[in-house]
């Protein structure tokens, strides 16, 4: 009975979150912070800082691969399913509905009035979620040393892969010098393997051929969603399969619904093949980090007790706090250019830090809402 009412709360929230869910990982991941931290109390801060720190070593979209893992530690494998499918539909459902909208009179409705204000907010509900995490996370001078070189490089934009594993051996290395005792090197690390990405391409736009391409996307693709539309360019785009403005317009629809940005797969499948195109894009390029999560979800209280480990987790949890605040800088720098975005990141502020109990969904409607209503002045 336990597990049954577990599993209607994963499937509620991240339901939930499905909806809410704008502004992007960093935001995605603030959000269950809020809610599975401090509200719900379903895990410790540390073990949702490990679990972000785990996410971001593999590939896939990272916001969902959390709550896939959250929804494991919930209620075991049915709650990994159900948690990656919940936070997943809601966008799929809106995206689908773009898509057809487009491809039956050519274009989308005009949105901006209503979006003006969300990315403030959600700037906002990072950085509330984020001061906690990184409290927990800087606990050495070491460690503080370490966030701070992966913001500068993340600020230049290196890879963020690169950046992670380099904070990890990093640490070890410093633990090493620091502590002949540690006797287990970096070659006990579990490894993680960077896939370079086939020279094979879409040969033709079956449903089989869409399928493959995106099961090898979400297989070995990391980074943002940007990294997506790069991807999709040159396998798409060049070779005559879908037109450079379709992909802006998916990436458009990727930034104005909530959700994970992957899930605009949905608006190019269904522009190359229609209704059961979209479907097996979505299938594929989602279906690695259920299958990775389901492999990596038992290891990671084992990595935390591994000495070795914890060192390295330790500042690949850093790392990954620092390339938030990273994403978040960059993020204002795009969106908060005049006085009305400005007055809305303010109040945000005030509101998610001086109310930390406050629905990450009402500063959302409310700077949307604002955003719309300042538009008009």
């Amino acid at each position: 009975m336990e597990q049954k009412s577990n599993l209607k709360e994963v499937a509620l929230l991240f339901s939930k979150l499905g909806i809410i869910g704008f502004g992007g990982p960093a935001a995605h991941i603030a959000m269950m912070q809020d809610e599975v931290v401090t509200k719900r109390k379903w895990i410790t801060e540390q073990h949702f800082i490990d679990l972000i720190g785990a996410t971001n070593l593999i590939p896939g979209p990272n916001s969902t691969e959390m709550a896939i893992h959250i929804g494991h530690e919930r209620a075991g494998w049915k709650g990994l399913i159900t948690a990656g499918i919940c936070f997943i539909l809601p966008a799929v459902l809106i995206t689908g509905f773009f898509a057809w909208l487009y491809k039956a009179y050519g274009q989308l409705p005009e949105i901006q009035p209503f979006i003006y204000g969300i990315k403030p907010a959600i700037i906002a509900i990072i950085l509330a979620a984020i001061y906690p995490l990184a409290k927990k996370s800087f606990k050495t001078i070491e460690l503080s040393i370490i966030g701070l070189i992966t913001l500068i490089l993340s600020l230049f934009q290196f890879n963020e892969i690169y950046v992670m594993f380099g904070a990890g051996f990093f640490a070890l290395l410093l633990a090493f010098i620091r502590n002949k005792t540690i006797n287990t090197t970096a070659k006990n690390i579990l490894p993680f393997t960077l896939l370079q990405v086939s020279k094979t391409t879409l040969a033709s736009s079956t449903n089989l051929n869409l399928f493959f391409v995106f099961l090898k996307i979400g297989a070995i693709l990391y980074g943002s969603g940007y990294v997506l539309f790069a991807f999709l360019d040159s396998e798409l785009v060049s070779k005559g399969i879908l037109t450079r403005h379709q992909l802006i317009d998916a990436i458009a629809v990727g930034q104005f619904t909530p959700g994970p940005v992957f899930s605009s797969v949905t608006f190019i499948g269904y522009q190359i093949n229609g209704f059961t195109g979209a479907v097996v894009s979505i299938i594929g390029i989602f279906l690695p980090s259920f299958i990775f999560i389901a492999i990596l979800n038992p290891f990671v209280k084992k990595m935390r007790n591994s000495k070795p480990f914890s060192i390295f987790l330790d500042a690949v949890n850093v790392a990954s706090i620092a390339i938030i605040i990273a994403v978040c800088l960059h993020l204002g720098k795009e969106t908060i250019v005049d006085w009305r975005t400005i007055l809305i990141a303010v109040i945000s502020i005030l509101f998610t830090f001086g109310f930390r109990k406050i629905n990450s969904a009402l500063i959302v409607l409310g700077g949307s809402v604002i955003g719309y209503l300042l538009t008009f002045i």
